[in-house]
């Protein structure tokens, strides 16, 4: 028999469940995810990690985990919360039900309340502070942890995700033209990133967070990729120095997600904190150039000031959801981004051209440096 399990929020709610993945305890933000599949994915992307992420779908898990949908080499959030859990998954590919996964890896996870009210509340109030536990069943006790927890406003947690050392990714390369070399900033990246580069015939480097831009150009890049990560981009000052110091090489640059926002931050402007993030695969997105839409995935919390841009920094996304900036570009550097993800793991894959644009400026960069 499943065992009782509690969430907490810092506002005083607080929900009783079933346990539906490790036994323990974990605290941090909660947020709420609306994809209706990507599960896996979720689970294992670091830019969830400090977060409890409820998941909107009422029954999570039907298709089980399967070998290839890994976006990282483990799972980085804090806590799971659904409605109801799948032990039983139909599909020809799964290797494991989600609850043996769950509790392989210690996470901790409740099921059996109603997700879409917890949302509409986090809606409201914005991303709280939570505790969630399998041990501690005392309320009283529970809620004096969740408001006990770090906020996420201020917290560099780029250091606990990122990689400890340089390394090759080879994993769907494609020879495809002259054999460009991207450097990729692991701020926490996603593979999917990394297989939507090596599908372009793109030799990838992937190098710590705190790699200086130094030892970056000694790699000798064609064009360097800043990833998506967790947490705050402000606290993060020394990825921000790095890409100044890299526009002034005039390398190509494409920033994801949290790239986004830190390439934001070295171009002089600022970020604020979302009231409850975007969070799903079905975020409308406007091209202000062709005044095209996408449908885009997203995780994120913070997001940059369109207002603090200095003038040869143009908008060129914006979020039809609620205005905010989706993507920009230097009118006189090799440098661009967007908030939400292209590689889309998982979600539609609208915006994959951002990966052809990437490679056709280390293209052009090559072949103006190139001897005649």
């Amino acid at each position: 028999m499943r065992g009782e399990a509690l969430l907490a929020l810092e506002d005083g709610t607080v929900l009783r469940g079933r346990s539906c993945g490790a036994a323990g305890e974990a605290c941090g933000e909660a947020v709420f995810n609306t994809a209706m599949t990507g599960y896996q994915e979720v689970l294992t992307d670091p830019s969830y990690h400090g977060q409890l992420v409820t998941m909107t779908y009422p029954q999570i898990g039907n298709y089980g985990i399967t070998a290839e949908d890994n976006e990282s080499r483990k799972p980085w959030l804090a806590g799971f919360i659904t409605k109801e859990l799948c032990r039983n998954p139909s599909n020809w590919q799964s290797i494991e039900p989600l609850d043996f996964f769950l509790r392989k890896h210690g996470i901790v996870a409740i099921e059996g309340i109603d997700t879409r009210a917890l949302t509409l509340r986090l809606r409201e109030k914005g991303a709280l502070r939570a505790a969630l536990s399998t041990l501690d069943l005392n309320p009283r006790s529970l809620l004096a942890k969740a408001r006990r927890a770090p906020s996420m406003s201020g917290s560099d947690l780029v250091r606990e995700v990122s990689c400890e050392k340089a390394y090759r990714w080879t994993e769907g390369f494609r020879q495809r033209g002259p054999a460009l070399h991207v450097v990729v900033y692991d701020f926490g990246a996603k593979f999917g990133i990394l297989r939507c580069l090596a599908r372009q015939g793109l030799r990838v480097t992937v190098v710590p967070a705190s790699l200086g831009a130094a030892e970056a150009l000694a790699l000798k890049p064609d064009g360097v990729l800043l990833s998506n990560g967790p947490g705050d981009p402000e606290p993060v000052a020394y990825a921000v120095e790095t890409i100044r110091r890299l526009l002034e090489r005039r390398l190509p640059i494409f920033g994801i997600c949290l790239g986004h926002q830190l390439l934001g931050l070295a171009l002089g402007g600022k970020t604020f904190k979302l009231k409850f993030g975007h969070h799903g695969l079905n975020h409308p997105v406007m091209d202000l150039e062709t005044r095209g839409v996408a449908i885009t995935s997203q995780n994120h919390g913070f997001c940059v000031d369109l207002a603090s841009l200095p003038r040869e920094v143009r908008t060129t996304h914006v979020s039809l959801n609620d205005g905010t900036s989706e993507g920009m570009a230097h009118s006189q550097l090799p440098a661009f981004s967007v908030q939400y993800h292209p590689e889309a793991s998982a979600g539609p894959h609208d915006s994959r051209g951002l990966f052809v644009r990437f490679k056709k400026l280390m293209l052009e960069r090559r072949q103006s440096i190139s001897p005649c």
